[in-house]
C-alpha cells in the first residue's frame, strides 16, 4: 500500500521547508524587535528587568510601540502556526508544485509585509488588512483543499 507521503513533490516539499524557516526565523526576530521597542522606550513589564537599566525605574505595562509589536507578535502565532501545519498536509494532497511554490510564497511574504507595515513602518489601513488577507487567503484555501481531499 503506498503512503501518501510518496506522493509529495520535492519543489514544493523544499519550498514549504525554506519558507517555513524564514517563517520561523521572522517570528524569532520579532522577540528581538519587542525587546528593542522595550530598551528604546524603557517599558519593561517585570520589576528584576526594570533595574537592567536603573533601581528606579517602575514596570510599565502600556507603551503603545511595545503593544503594537507584541500584537503583531501575537498575530503571527495566531496565523503562521496553523500555516505551519496546514501549509504540510497541503503537500499530502498532491498539489500541482507551482501552486504550492507560490502560495508559500504568497503567505511568507504577507506576513513580513504584515509586520512591516504593523509594527515597523505604520502604514494606516487597508495596508495591514491586505498584508493579513494575502495570508489568510492561501492558507484558507490550502484547508479547504485539504480537506476536500481527505473526505472523498
Amino acid at each position: 500500500m503506498a503512503s501518501p507521503f510518496d506522493s509529495i513533490n520535492s519543489e514544493a516539499y523544499k519550498a514549504y521547508v525554506f519558507w517555513s524557516a524564514v517563517l520561523v526565523a521572522k517570528m524569532l526576530l520579532m522577540a528581538l524587535l519587542t525587546a528593542n521597542q522595550r530598551f528604546k522606550n524603557k517599558a519593561f513589564a517585570s520589576p528584576e528587568d526594570t533595574r537592567i537599566i536603573s533601581k528606579k525605574l517602575v514596570p510599565k505595562y502600556d507603551d503603545p510601540d511595545v503593544e503594537r509589536v507584541r500584537r503583531a507578535h501575537q498575530n503571527d502565532l495566531e496565523n503562521i502556526l496553523p500555516f505551519f501545519v496546514v501549509g504540510f498536509l497541503y503537500l499530502l494532497t498532491n498539489p500541482a508544485p507551482w501552486l504550492a511554490i507560490n502560495l508559500y510564497r504568497l503567505v511568507a511574504a504577507s506576513r513580513i509585509l504584515h509586520t512591516i507595515v504593523y509594527a515597523v513602518v505604520v502604514i494606516p489601513q487597508p495596508a495591514r488588512f491586505l498584508a493579513f488577507g494575502g495570508a489568510m487567503i492561501p492558507t484558507a484555501y490550502m484547508t479547504l483543499q485539504t480537506i476536500l481531499y481527505f473526505m472523498l
